[in-house]
């Protein structure tokens, strides 16, 4: 007789979880967690960032930092907070949210440095901060982490390649294609095609809608010494203080034509410092006191400034007012934007320049003059190198508004690669033997700290402790009936916002109609983890305290339409 024949099923391997509580549906405030297990007691975890954004739209300009309650609610401790780079929107949080957790913190050597100018501020101990070489690999409980180097607008950025168990995920951070990024090296494709194929590209999604490639700063370079070699009076360039690259290329530039260099603005100097310690601005020509620069021909005087972006008190602002003590702008100047402006920072830096026109100065930005700036980021064509290197299974497009993941995951699906979620803050993301899913979704709830205090506000974090009811409670019921393209509200909108902020209900009606709309879920459970971020999301944008909310939302049958 025949033998029957042995069924062998495919071992089944842990699980690998992806928790992003900051940098999904957003630019800035990036945090993603990694968790190794089936989400028991022996699970293990790593953060990865820990970034806050600046609160232009509220009173004082606070910081938002990504809420905790929910690794509270889930009994998470990361064993370790892993930073790919210096940026503010990746780890400007860590003195808020470090502490609660006291791991060892690994990061680059500048990106250390800023880490410890921040602890050593808030009076906290600096000795979790651990130094890693771009290159180099660490190991933390069953992860296994290797520093991969990629050019972005800061030295020593890096993506991340991921081993737990039989996963290999590379965590992309933010980078792009740069063959002449001033400072480092080009990135090395011999690196990233050794490390193919991956099972899961976690990656940067802020300029997947652009087509093309990203403009080199060794262009932007030569467009500054061609701008500056033209102006006749005093210059003042506004570029992030963390673009190292660029602060060299003004310099050079500004030194080529005769021009002596001042910073303006904590940051700036704070950044320039650290950086000049580790040998990167060996070159950087001899630095003027600001309070000096009265001396000198107009004609001689640049200035590198904060204030990119319309922070009412960065330098530039403080300049479009009139109210440096040492320098003053004066019809004849010039004022130059080297960055292009964060999507929702728009109305202030118009203000700002409302402000510098007031002063009688020219302006030269990024629509009129789109060679003094290069993006950071990856456009399209990027995108399709890059992967073609790493031959990825899956993508999560993160770092970026929903309409750029969009963007990102339609290209990825053109070349083969499956994409089929869309991460949300608070969002728990299976992979395993059956691919990407969503396992339970947790909305966050806005998180603002003050710029001058450790301690959260009241009313607007998660920690607990915190009175919510001090900014007000908002009861919301809605009655929906699903369509064929989404949901319908159906009869009046039921609100009470007593002890919160005053809102234009109109305009809240108008915003929920077209959300409901665009949600495609089958179920009012579903309806309502896909809406309750979109509505604290709306609430935090457009409302200067955010209220407890008690969202209630009621089924219509079809029937009762009918009648």
């Amino acid at each position: 007789m025949p033998q029957p024949r042995a069924h062998i099923r495919p071992r089944r391997r842990p699980p690998l979880h992806f928790l992003p509580l900051g940098g999904c549906g957003e630019i800035g405030m990036n945090l993603s967690l990694y968790g190794y297990g089936e989400r028991g007691q022996g699970d293990e975890w790593i953060a990865v960032d820990c970034g806050m954004m600046i609160r232009q739209d509220l009173p004082d300009t606070p910081l938002q930092v990504p809420d905790l309650s929910t690794l509270d609610a889930l009994s998470i401790r990361p064993r370790a907070l892993i930073i790919t780079h210096g940026h503010e929107d990746h780890i400007g949080a860590a003195a808020w949210l470090w502490p609660r957790w006291g791991c060892p913190i690994h990061a680059t050597p500048l990106a250390a440095g800023l880490l410890r100018a921040k602890f050593i501020e808030r009076g906290l101990a600096t000795d979790a901060i651990q130094i890693i070489e771009p290159g180099e690999a660490l190991k933390t409980g069953p992860f296994t982490l290797r520093y991969l180097p990629v050019t972005h607008s800061i030295p020593e950025s890096c993506a991340l390649l991921i081993a737990v168990g039989e996963h290999r995920v590379l965590h992309t951070g933010d980078w792009k294609l740069d063959p002449e990024p001033l400072i480092g090296p080009a990135i090395s494709a011999a690196t990233f095609r050794a490390i193919a194929p991956v099972d899961l590209v976690v990656g940067d999604s802020t300029n997947a809608p652009l087509p093309g490639h990203s403009r080199s700063e060794g262009e932007v370079a030569e467009a500054l010494a061609r701008t500056l070699d033209r102006c006749e009076g005093r210059v003042v360039v506004s570029c992030f203080a963390s673009n190292l690259a660029r602060v060299l290329a003004i310099s050079r530039a500004a030194e080529r034509c005769g021009r002596r260099i001042s910073l303006m603005g904590r940051s700036m100097e704070r950044m320039v410092g650290v950086a000049r310690g580790l040998g990167y601005l060996d070159d950087l020509p001899a630095l003027v006191p600001v309070s000096d620069l009265g001396y000198l021909p107009p004609e001689e005087v640049l200035v590198i400034a904060t204030g990119s972006q319309g922070e009412p008190r960065a330098a530039l602002s403080r300049l479009s007012h009139g109210r440096h003590q040492h320098f003053e702008l004066k019809p004849g100047d010039t004022v130059i934007f080297s960055a292009k402006a964060i999507p929702g920072n728009e109305r202030l830096i118009d203000r700002l320049k409302r402000g510098l026109t007031h002063c009688g100065v020219a302006i030269l930005d990024d629509h009129n003059h789109p060679e003094l700036h290069a993006s950071g980021h990856p456009a399209q064509d990027e995108l399709r190198t890059f992967y073609g290197w790493v031959d990825p299974r899956y993508l999560l497009p993160v770092h970026g508004e929903p309409r750029h993941q969009q963007a990102h995951r339609e290209l990825a699906e053109t070349l083969g690669i499956r994409a089929p979620v869309i991460p949300v803050n608070g969002d728990l993301i299976r992979l395993d033997n059956e691919g990407l899913s969503v396992a339970a979704r947790h909305p966050q709830q806005p998180y603002i700290v003050s710029q001058d205090a450790v301690a959260a506000l009241p009313g607007l974090g998660g920690d607990e402790g915190i009175n919510r009811s001090r900014h007000g409670s908002l009861y919301l019921a809605i009655s929906v009936a699903a369509t064929e393209s989404g949901w319908t509200r159906i009869g009046r909108l039921m609100l009470d916002a007593s002890q919160a902020s005053t809102m234009d209900e109109t305009a809240f009606a108008d915003w929920l109609d077209d959300c409901l709309e665009d949600i495609q879920v089958d179920s009012l459970a579903e309806l309502r983890l896909a809406l309750q971020p979109r509505l604290l999301r709306w609430l935090a944008d457009h409302l200067h305290r955010v209220p407890e909310v008690h969202l209630q939302i009621l089924a219509v049958e079809a029937q009762m339409l009918e009648k």
